[in-house]
């Protein structure tokens, strides 16, 4: 294990955007739940406690809802890309993962949910 790598986790980030083909999900927006996991080294920033030297995870999660907010997407995979390039972008990042829920997307399941990383 690698002390100084830090996992930050954006956990069941709630948001409506306009997600789907069909006519009435392109007319309205819809529920999705985004999980984000962002691994990077931290030694500067737990041994300093300057902020500078850490990833800020409010600019990260801003930048997530003003493109879900803003934009339309027709499919899940498209939204989850986008949304891992936003948490992957900054050089720090070791590795970054992206779940996108879109509850009620099945008749008799709870959601339907892409992955990328």
């Amino acid at each position: 294990m690698n002390p100084e790598l830090a996992i930050i986790r954006i956990k069941n980030l709630r948001l409506r955007t306009f997600i789907g083909i069909k006519e009435e999900e392109i007319n309205n927006r819809q529920d999705v739940i985004i999980n984000v996991v962002i691994h990077y080294a931290a030694d500067n920033a737990y041994q300093t406690d300057n902020m500078e030297h850490a990833l800020n995870y409010r600019t990260i999660t801003k930048a997530i809802i003003a493109l879900v907010e803003e934009n339309r997407f027709s499919l899940l995979e498209h939204l989850t890309g986008k949304i891992l390039e936003i948490a992957s972008e900054h050089p720090w990042v070791a590795y970054a993962s992206v779940e996108v829920d879109k509850p009620h997307a099945l008749r008799f399941a709870d959601s339907v949910s892409m992955q990328l990383s």
